[in-house]
């Protein structure tokens, strides 16, 4: 007879928590994170803790330089395609010199 640990392994070879579906390890998670607050033992992040954390993360993502350059190439495929629009009939871009307009 099968132990209950080999029960759980059969389908995907993981057991416990990793063994459940996302949705259920999500709904047991919160739980968990609900019940720490009502005892009074979460941890809540005061606005510099969190900026920092921010930047931490903003530090780790800048030095991977394929991912960095690849997030300028999109932003500037964006704008190119933003200006094309405009160009054929949409709304005509701002007047970025701060000149008045020429018809006026």
């Amino acid at each position: 007879m099968a132990t209950q640990d080999e029960q759980v392994r059969v389908g995907n070879g993981k057991r416990g928590f990793a063994a459940m579906d996302k949705e259920t390890q999500r709904l047991i998670a919160s739980k968990g994170g609900q019940a720490a607050h009502q005892k009074g033992t979460a941890h809540e992040f005061t606005s510099e803790e969190a900026r920092r954390a921010g930047q931490k993360g903003g530090e780790v993502v800048s030095r991977n330089r394929e991912h960095m350059a690849e997030i300028g190439r999109k932003g500037g495929e964006s704008r190119q395609t933003a200006r094309q629009g405009n160009r054929q009939g949409g709304k005509p871009e701002a007047n970025d010199g701060g000149e008045a307009d020429e018809a006026g």
